[in-house]
């Protein structure tokens, strides 16, 4: 019975808690004891907040006796990432001089679902400052995918994914800043979304104007998704970019009625030169059929100009480089070599190299502006290839169907960064397997500040597969 609880969709929790079915108390006991048990397998943990749950669980519980209103997550379980603020509860950045910070407020993500009733359970694994796309570090190790204990969790918001596909917490959140939230949430067979830019405030960009980092929801079904997002969703004074941005009906939007007739969905497999595996390329032909069958009209478009990743590495080292140039001269020796290096990157990057980048950033958004005003959707593998190898060095090689490739990230990832950069919103749903039995992602784009109507798309989409009953081992 505990497992069955703690494999129940958070919509599925939220019903039966509200039908006094099933307490919240057993809710955060039953996922407590889970993470527990798979912590020392999985490694997706930094911290566990069992006391403060479980007693917010009891006063959760308390409030559903009377049967009064009830708020959207009330007596849900959650993770946070371990880059995102939690007021009083350790917030490391995955990084050793930072193993014991604690912030005094947390981030206005994290609020709103704790004020719409959601219970904190734990803190999940990054990379330092969610800085690569695979998830380990020296203050923790590294964190293993769900489905095998031998290939990496993706990352940089491992822990958050691999939490939820193997049922410790149907909601998580994330973040993303070039895939973080799409390249595990492919990696481990979940729904990884990165909304627009402004749809959630974020308050801990240094930089909120030219900001191209999002803070996240991870979860098992499209319907949690918007679940998490009704609750996350909504303008901050901190953030510029969500000011005046409307909430939408998002748990409607999600729920999978009608067909996708009259929709023009745009598709490509990968930006020229780009190698992507035989098994991701059969199933993103099947996704393409399935859409299809939806009612769906497709259409191929180019890649050509949308390998981006040096635009988006000299953008975002330069900010990683104004950020810890400081922390690296005092405390290089507890930070990992691949961090460092990264920062280092950006060393030859000048004034004018940065602007130009950003000149291409604002290109780049109007090229898909273009796209889109021709077709409602885009449509591509999330990533090329299915997990990496759980030792697999970020400066390595990376291999595809036996060919090896020198560089991970536009090679692994090269349709995750484009959109961090643009601001459409992105969402990576579970379409298959590979021959080695781990999941495989589709991505699909959305008009800008659609992200109703893509959880529409996805919700239509999920439901035209069985995939969800598939579990780990």
């Amino acid at each position: 019975m505990s497992n069955d609880l703690c494999f129940l969709t958070a919509t599925e929790q939220r019903a039966r808690i509200g039908r006094r079915e099933v307490s919240p108390v057993e809710i955060v006991s039953a996922v407590l004891a889970r993470a527990e048990a798979l912590q020392p397998r999985l490694n997706c943990f930094i911290t566990l907040c069992g006391d403060a749950a479980m007693a917010e669980a009891r006063a959760a519980e308390r409030k559903v006796m009377p049967g009064g209103p009830l708020g959207l997550l009330h007596g849900l379980p959650v993770t946070v990432k371990d880059i995102v603020n939690t007021k009083g509860v350790k917030t490391t950045f995955g990084a050793v001089p930072y193993k014991d910070n604690v912030p005094t407020e947390d981030a206005v993500a994290v609020a709103k679902l704790r004020a719409a009733g959601a219970i904190l359970i734990g803190k999940t694994t990054t990379p330092e400052f969610g800085s690569k796309c695979l998830t380990d570090s020296p203050l923790f190790g590294r964190t293993r995918n769900a489905w095998s204990a031998e290939r990496s969790s993706g990352g940089s918001s491992g822990g958050a994914a691999v939490a939820v596909a193997s049922g410790i917490a149907p909601l998580a959140i994330a973040t993303d800043g070039g895939g973080s939230t799409r390249i595990p949430a492919a990696c481990n067979g979940v729904v990884g979304l990165k909304q627009s830019n402004g749809v959630i405030a974020h308050s801990q960009a240094l930089d909120a104007f030219g900001n191209q980092t999002y803070v996240t929801p991870t979860t098992r079904t499209v319907a949690d998704t918007a679940l998490m997002m009704q609750a996350m969703a909504g303008e901050d004074s901190c953030d510029p970019w969500s000011i005046g941005v409307p909430v939408p009906d998002f748990i409607g939007a999600a729920a999978p009625q009608g067909d996708l007739r009259g929709q023009k969905i745009l598709y490509c497999l990968s930006p020229p030169g780009r190698p992507v595996s035989a098994d991701v390329a059969a199933c993103f032909m099947a996704s393409l059929g399935r859409l299809a069958g939806l009612g769906a009209k497709l259409e191929e478009f180019s890649g050509e100009g949308y390998d981006v990743e040096p635009i988006w590495r000299a953008i975002n080292h330069t900010v990683w480089r104004s950020r810890f140039s400081t922390l690296i001269a005092e405390h290089g020796d507890a930070l990992s070599e691949t961090f460092v290096k990264q920062i280092a990157l950006a060393a030859n990057v000048s004034g004018v190299d940065y602007q130009e980048a950003m000149f291409a950033r604002t290109a780049l958004f109007r090229r898909v502006q273009a796209l889109l005003a021709r077709g409602h959707l885009l449509a591509m593998p999330t990533i090329t290839r299915t997990a990496l190898p759980i030792d697999q060095d970020l400066f390595g090689t990376i291999e595809i169907d036996g060919r090896h490739f020198d560089s991970v990230r536009p090679h692994w990832f090269p349709w995750t960064m484009p959109f961090n950069m643009t601001g459409h919103p992105a969402i990576s749903l579970p379409c298959g397997f590979g021959s080695d039995g781990l999941p495989i992602g589709l991505q699909l784009v959305g008009r800008f500040r659609a992200d109703a109507e893509l959880l529409r798309v996805s919700a239509l989409f999920e439901a035209s597969h069985d995939l969800l009953s598939r579990r780990p081992g």
